[in-house]
């Protein structure tokens, strides 16, 4: 009887190890399923510390459980996965709609501008008039490692 009090009086430490098993998975998945589990483990962990019957601790985590992976975490993926207004734009997306200034004449077939801070080569859309040297350019877009520009109107 004395084995089976220790296993009861431990159970709360199982629920931690459960949570800290179901973290680690988390790390290889990064879909946020597994961390949810976890908080659901950590629920079950605190009732039973708390000294809750082990079948109340198992009800406790899956309640959590389930209401973590229905209600929190849809609106953290979709958080995460927010694309289009509202999402920060990064790498060479940012620099569209940038000023540069020409260092060179840009025309369709070569040029460089000094772009945020660093030199870019750039050029002109087919058609497009050419970007005087030292005059200030719009970034119309980024084809591969180079800046499409367009000349800014002078007012």
């Amino acid at each position: 009887m004395a084995n089976k009090e220790v296993i009861v009086d431990e159970q709360w430490l199982w629920w931690f190890i459960g949570a800290m098993v179901l973290g680690a998975i988390e790390l290889f998945t990064l879909d946020l399923l597994f961390v949810m589990l976890a908080g659901g483990a950590i629920a079950g962990g605190v009732a039973a510390w708390l000294g809750a019957p082990w079948w109340l601790s198992v009800i406790i985590a899956l309640a959590v459980s389930a209401a973590l992976i229905g209600l929190l975490r849809p609106f953290l993926l979709q958080s995460l996965r927010t694309k289009g207004e509202g999402a920060p734009l990064t790498n060479t997306a940012a620099l569209v709609g940038r000023d540069a200034w020409a260092l060179d004449e840009v025309t369709v077939m070569a040029g460089r501008v000094k772009l945020n801070g660093e030199v870019w080569t750039a050029r002109t859309e087919d058609g497009a008039p050419p970007v005087r040297e030292g005059s200030r350019a719009r970034v119309v877009r980024i084809d591969g490692a180079i800046a499409v520009v367009a000349r800014e109107e002078e007012n």
